[in-house]
């Protein structure tokens, strides 16, 4: 296999198009799927020196994969950074991130509005395995400050969060965990690299679920970690080998796929959700709307700061709490259900019922997840056609 020629001069849409790719001696244009579990030998002293990692080229898929590398290569030229490992699901890819870096007697904090999956290996899972755990408030530093103990070993955080499009000042909270020698890590999900850069930002391990904007078209599961340090990099990989959370060739062809229109398709679905998030905002039935860089959203001035776009989910309160809500979606024609988000397809789902259900009604009370709220994904329809949905789902309110 050739690498394709490269210049650091490529601007990120190019790079999400060729960038990593490497071609058989076929010449393919789309990348080639490699669909294998293991690899032959040229002899067997070939195959000591790629099992003592003394020669390049691949031993086994759950340990590499030349489509996978594609995949992993491609995204870590988006995010800049040195290493990607791409993962079955985003579960597998937070799981990873934590569970590589963290032992018994380790102590993390976790911002408290982020995916439920997350929370509940912050705030369970990691318990039960000796790691101790404090939730904070993310958007307030001082409350990340005075968690930090001696033994703090990792700082875990989302921005926009899920679903409540809070954010959390990564700078900020970069900087205190400089000072205090803790690893930053970053759900960057909801924005991607294409409209922030939390590795600029000071960030030291990043993950994803690729299922959401990544693959954008509700296809297949992946997920991926991506870091600079060195060390880090090698306990992720190790973690990685040891117990199998690999993502399949097909899944990161599917991936590949997905980059190269992923700039365009985040662009364009943000204009979308800043164009709706202007129209509902102070609408009947509508309390509030919730978008980071909408003049409403109280962090829209932090939002500017590191962010380069408002992203394509927003958050809908309507009033008249759950019965109100479920009458607003079920009126929706075009805007489909379903607690899927990426999508280029447009859609809703109700978090108190669905994503952040299993949460204790009390705590989801204290994120903002009101039996009015409502999780918007925008996606890529005509824009004009989404607000005559959204509209006529307010008309049946009346």
């Amino acid at each position: 296999m050739s690498d394709i020629k490269k210049s650091k001069n490529y601007k990120p849409q190019t790079n999400l198009i060729h960038g990593g790719t490497k071609r058989s001696q076929f010449g393919e244009t789309s990348e080639a799927i490699f669909m294998n579990s293991g690899y032959t030998y040229d002899s067997a002293a070939v195959a000591e020196e790629r099992f003592a990692g003394d020669a390049e080229g691949f031993i086994y898929t759950r340990f590499g994969n030349p489509t996978t590398k594609m995949f992993e290569d491609r995204l870590a030229m988006l995010d800049g950074a040195n290493y990607c490992y791409a993962t079955a699901t985003g579960m597998a890819a937070a799981n990873t991130a934590l569970f590589s870096i963290l032992k018994a007697g380790d102590h993390i904090v976790a911002g408290r509005a982020m995916f439920g999956s997350n929370l509940y290996i912050a705030d369970s899972l990691l318990p039960r395995f000796g790691v101790a755990s404090t939730i904070v408030d993310g958007r307030d530093l001082n409350a990340w400050k005075a968690a930090i103990k001696p033994n703090t070993k990792v700082f875990l955080l989302e921005s926009p969060t899920n679903p409540g499009i809070e954010l959390v000042d990564i700078r900020a909270v970069a900087s205190l965990c400089k000072e205090n020698n803790i690893i930053l890590i970053v759900d960057n999900v909801f924005a991607t690299s294409v409209l922030q850069q939390p590795f600029a930002l000071g960030a030291d391990i990043v993950f994803y679920s690729a299922t959401k904007l990544i693959d954008g078209q509700g296809r297949a599961m992946a997920g991926a970690v991506l870091c600079n340090d060195t060390g880090i990099a090698d306990q992720l990989l190790t973690y990685i080998r040891q117990t199998g959370p690999s993502a399949s060739p097909f899944n990161s062809w599917v991936m590949l796929k997905g980059l190269e229109t992923l700039d365009l398709r985040v662009k364009q679905q943000s204009a979308n959700a800043k164009i709706i998030a202007e129209f509902l905002h102070g609408k009947k039935h509508v309390a509030k709307i919730l978008y980071p860089t909408h003049e409403s959203h109280p962090q829209r001035d932090l939002a500017l700061s590191q962010m380069s776009g408002g992203g394509n989910m927003l958050a809908i309160e309507i009033i008249g709490g759950k019965t109100a809500a479920f009458k607003f979606c079920d009126a929706l024609d075009l805007v489909l259900y379903s607690n899927n988000l990426g999508d280029t397809k447009s859609l809703i789902c109700h978090p108190a019922t669905t994503t952040h259900q299993r949460l204790d009604a009390d705590f989801r009370a204290e994120l903002g997840i009101t039996e009015g709220l409502l999780r918007l994904n925008v996606g890529l329809e005509d824009v004009s056609d989404l607000l005559d949905d959204l509209d006529q789902a307010l008309a049946a309110l009346d």
